[in-house]
């Protein structure tokens, strides 16, 4: 899977992405400012200020923000888009939509959960009704995932009775259900208390410990420089820097980047 670029120009936004089975996300536009590569394995970190397009750029992948131009592809198959006539994109073909976004996983910034559905269910609901996995499948894979980030003893809990780190490891737990090929954070601890921070940074640390293919938009600069493999600095709409996090950390090359790196240190 792969990671997409936000571009905006005169008000237009363009999503291009490419992705082949060993670049997991390439974005070719002969410019360093509008390509982005990300090969299977990799963590990219998306930082920048806010209203810079960070997560525009994520919606863009799986089609919850359609682009106004360029194209969007998953392992190499290309979104079917077509022009709408207000001169924007929209979805030619949802079925294919639908079948691509059942193996993208996307952790949102609220957690997104059914209220009125246990934390069980909530993890169950997508293998069984749009993966058809069988229920007991999906209920032993789900409760072994509920173990994994610390959770097992509260599969039978509602939401509303969870704090907001267990409910974000909840929604990490419903992703990983479907075992995608790539996992979208956008800004995964941001609603959380800073107590609570800790324990789901430490869940995506273990992802990434496993090379799973992740692009994560956070504010988390210090989470940014120690597990990611590629750091993208998006300012309004366009990528004005990106490489390693020594580089990005270390050695920034755009002043814009400086400026905003010290204000968040």
């Amino acid at each position: 899977m792969g990671a997409p670029r936000d571009e905006r120009t005169n008000g237009k936004r363009t999503c291009n992405r490419d992705t082949r089975p060993a670049q997991a996300i390439r974005l070719p536009r002969g410019s360093e400012r509008y390509s982005l590569t990300a090969n299977q394995g990799d963590i990219v970190a998306i930082i920048g200020g806010s209203g810079s397009g960070k997560s525009t750029l994520l919606r863009c992948i799986n089609l919850l923000e359609r682009p106004t131009s360029g194209e969007v592809a998953i392992q190499g198959e290309t979104y079917r888009l077509r022009s709408a006539r207000h001169g924007d994109l929209e979805i030619a073909d949802r079925r294919q939509v639908q079948r691509i976004r059942a193996h993208l996983g996307m952790v949102f910034q609220n957690f997104n959960l059914w209220p009125h559905r246990t934390v069980l269910e909530n993890v169950i609901e997508v293998p069984i009704h749009v993966l058809g996995m069988k229920r007991d499948e999906a209920i032993h894979r789900a409760e072994g995932l509920l173990d994994r980030v610390g959770l097992g003893s509260k599969k039978d809990m509602y939401p509303s009775f969870m704090s907001g780190g267990q409910q974000q490891r909840t929604a990490i737990a419903r992703v990983l259900a479907v075992d995608p090929l790539a996992i979208l954070f956008d800004e995964p601890t941001s609603a959380l208390d800073p107590e609570l921070v800790g324990e789901v940074l430490a869940v995506i640390r273990d992802l990434a410990a496993e090379h799973r293919t992740m692009l994560l938009v956070t504010h988390e600069m210090a989470f940014a420089r120690d597990v990611a493999s590629h750091v993208v600095f998006l300012r309004e709409g366009i990528i004005e820097e990106q490489g390693p996090p020594e580089q990005i950390f270390g050695d920034p090359r755009s002043p814009h980047l400086k400026q905003f790196i010290s204000s968040v240190a």
